[in-house]
């Protein structure tokens, strides 16, 4: 098989453009300490109650650390080149010429103009595909929706690493669940791009639809199905560790729902960018995994980090019951 084509990005014009994101809440020097000292216990206080609801073994320590947006966006730019060159099975390569230099700065632009975007709104990510696998925690987002929320903050905290830590025993359990995503990322580079106005996207419900061929969106259902899957099992299982670890994990998910569904311009963002995507995988995801768990318990569900063979498609996430068919007859 031949190495996939690399497109040219400038990753530190996408460092710089990035970095221009807002610093986040003003907070006292001393109201700062106490969120990053708060997440830091709540990362190490999360692993054995993740262990004991999901099944999965703990993996040894890995990096796990508070960042800024700022550092949440470095870290990114750097996966994001790991993962390019992953995918494409060769070194990201300099532009040659002049109108490649603009295409690499044009695409690193976009680039951190997106994880910029996104830098504002993560409370934390498990980063799989770089050099050295890391949870981050973006602690001014953190220290922001838990005082938007009105919530008891350290088991906000806590209940937001239980999710990063069910992601990272995921990985662990599944070593090879990275170069499967991988592969699939490989898959859309061999697709050639759909260069169209990405106002057509924004008619038809998201520049994603427009700037992708049907052939990608094949591969793009074969991803979500996983995504879906990740976040869907971690949102479930954050909520089973239960009152005994996080006493108002009962209200801070009513609380927390109530804002994921808030409608007017971040309705009107999210389905530009494809957020909505992303909020429809936690949803349908949890779904699936609550329906199974019903029916097989956990461990049943847990069959699914055997093998790529076992991984739910779209169709098997909105319909657990075929999923169920085949794999627990």
């Amino acid at each position: 098989m031949t190495d996939h084509p690399l497109p040219v990005v400038d990753l530190g014009a996408a460092g710089r453009v990035g970095y221009l994101v807002p610093a986040g809440p003003r907070l006292s020097e001393g109201a700062i300490e106490g969120v990053v000292d708060g997440l830091r216990a709540a990362m190490a206080a999360s692993v054995a109650p993740v262990a004991e609801v999901t099944g999965l073994s703990a993996p040894p320590d890995q990096g796990m650390r508070v960042v800024s947006r700022a550092g949440w966006v470095r870290q990114n730019c750097a996966m994001a080149g790991d993962m390019l060159e992953l995918a494409a099975r060769t070194p990201l390569r300099r532009p040659s010429g002049p109108r490649e230099q603009v295409e690499a700065r044009v695409n690193g632009a976009q680039l951190g103009g997106a994880l910029a975007f996104m830098a504002t709104r993560v409370l934390g990510q498990y980063l799989p595909f770089g050099r050295d696998p890391m949870l981050l925690l973006v602690a001014p987002n953190v220290a922001s929706v838990e005082r938007e929320l009105g919530v008891d903050h350290a088991d906000f905290r806590l209940w937001v690493c239980l999710h990063e830590q069910t992601h990272r025993l995921q990985f662990h359990q599944a070593p090879w669940l990275r170069d499967y995503l991988i592969r699939q990322m490989g898959a859309l580079l061999e697709q050639p791009q759909r260069r169209i106005p990405a106002r057509e996207g924004l008619l038809r419900g998201s520049v994603l639809d427009a700037l992708t061929t049907p052939e990608q969106r094949v591969v793009f259902e074969r991803i979500s199905g996983v995504m879906a899957l990740l976040e869907g099992y971690a949102d479930v299982m954050m909520d089973r560790v239960g009152p005994d670890v996080v006493p108002t994990v009962g209200h801070i998910r009513r609380l927390f729902e109530k804002r994921r569904s808030r409608g007017g311009v971040h309705a009107l963002l999210n389905r530009l960018l494809g957020m909505d995507l992303k909020l429809a995988q936690y949803r349908d995801g949890a779904a699936f995994c609550q329906a199974v768990i019903a029916a097989v318990g956990v461990d049943g569900l847990n069959v699914v980090y055997s093998g790529a063979g076992l991984l739910p498609s779209m169709e098997e996430i909105h319909d657990p019951q075929r999923w169920l068919r085949r794999v627990h007859p």
